[in-house]
């Protein structure tokens, strides 16, 4: 018999929609411990929080996040808001004892992240951070074969995470859908946004980094603000590339920035081991491409590998070995390893605790941008 877990989702708009996705559904395809009630969504506009609530079936609005963190039919708050809001609804819901999801990145700063850390630590309540990527099969299965050993000693990891869509200086900044591009909102630009999905899954597959050396640009200085009509100075860094080091001794390089023409969501991650190297892209995101100098010479070679078959992570609740599933799974799958964990008391990661360790890599990344200097990460 399954049990009963409300969900109360703060803010509708792109997460809001892939999250809702995943919790409509998650249980058709996998056995849960619990039955998903999409309970209650909240956010300022009424009128469109009701309609995106008819569309999706959340039976109850809320204008005002603060009363659905109170309410006693509530058990999870998945938290789809601007960076800016995520400390306060998550610290508040974890005291009212509520489980918390909350999108990526954890928080403004590193400062932020610890006090969301010891509130969800100390009310005891299951927590996640949603860093989706780590659940693309391909990716996964690239996790195994690192764990494996298949690689060997790692060498080099290098990503790159590449947009286009601010190139107009005649963009906005701040308000709904570009709240991203204001400093106060966001806390950073594209460190925060694009490189903290490349650290968590760095850091998950390689280990700890442990020193940085960047740089940041901002390539339109001023931008007219949505919220205060005004030509304002742009807080946020356009492109950022930093190297480092990892814990393991291997070398480091990343690089994000939303002004490569011609690529909307280019991610992409290369590992180079002393047997073997992985490669994936997100733009062919069920494939995993591989190289393992232990084969023969005459065959060795680059392979492409179709992660689909039902032996792939999760690959066995979805169709018949040759379909590929797409981005959307990945939230499905955040789900399901959630829900599995809560209900044998060891929830899935990356909880507040791990997403505070690529927190920490940002603001070493950000720290060494302003001052040109190395600078060591903090490690948990």
């Amino acid at each position: 018999m399954q049990k009963p877990l409300n969900i109360g989702m703060i803010g509708y708009g792109f997460m809001g929609r892939a999250h809702s996705n995943a919790y409509c559904k998650v249980g058709h395809f996998f056995d849960l411990p619990y039955r998903l009630v999409l309970k209650a969504v909240c956010a300022r506009n009424a009128d469109k929080v009701r309609a995106f609530a008819n569309q999706w079936g959340y039976e109850s609005v809320e204008t005002d996040w603060r009363k659905l963190v109170e309410r006693q039919d509530i058990d999870l708050i998945d938290i789809c808001t601007p960076n800016n809001t995520h400390a306060e609804i998550a610290i508040a819901a974890a005291e009212h004892g509520k489980m918390v999801l909350c999108e990526k990145p954890l928080a403004m700063n590193a400062a932020e992240g610890r006090r969301m850390v010891e509130a969800v630590e100390k009310a005891g309540v299951p927590n996640m951070v949603w860093y989706n990527y780590r659940r693309v099969p391909a990716v996964t299965f690239a996790k195994q074969l690192v764990d494996e050993g298949r690689l060997g000693r790692v060498f080099h990891y290098r990503a790159k995470f590449l947009q286009d869509w601010t190139i107009n200086p005649e963009l906005p900044q701040g308000g709904t859908a570009l709240w991203r591009l204001d400093v106060a909102a966001a806390g950073s630009g594209v460190t925060g946004d694009l490189l903290a999905h490349c650290i968590d899954t760095a850091l998950w597959l390689n280990g700890p980094l442990t020193t940085v050396s960047a740089m940041t640009e901002t390539f339109v200085k001023e931008r007219k603000h949505n919220l205060t009509g005004k030509i304002e100075k742009v807080g946020i860094d356009d492109a950022c590339t930093f190297m480092g080091r990892f814990q393991n001794g291997s070398l480091a390089s990343f690089e994000s920035t939303r002004y490569a023409r011609g690529h909307k969501a280019l991610y992409t991650f290369e590992i180079n081991g002393e047997h073997a190297s992985i490669f994936w892209d997100l733009h062919d995101l069920h494939r995993l491409q591989f190289f393992d100098h232990r084969d023969a010479g005459v065959v060795r070679g680059w392979r492409s590998i179709h992660v689909t078959d039902g032996e792939h992570p999760y690959m066995g609740k979805w169709w018949v070995p040759g379909l590929a599933i797409g981005y959307e799974h990945s939230f499905v799958h955040q789900v399901a390893d959630f829900l599995d964990g809560v209900a044998k008391g060891k929830p899935a990661q990356p909880d507040f605790r791990d997403a505070l360790r690529t927190q920490y890599v940002c603001d070493a990344v950000l720290e060494s941008a302003r001052t040109g200097q190395w600078v060591n990460v903090t490690l948990i």
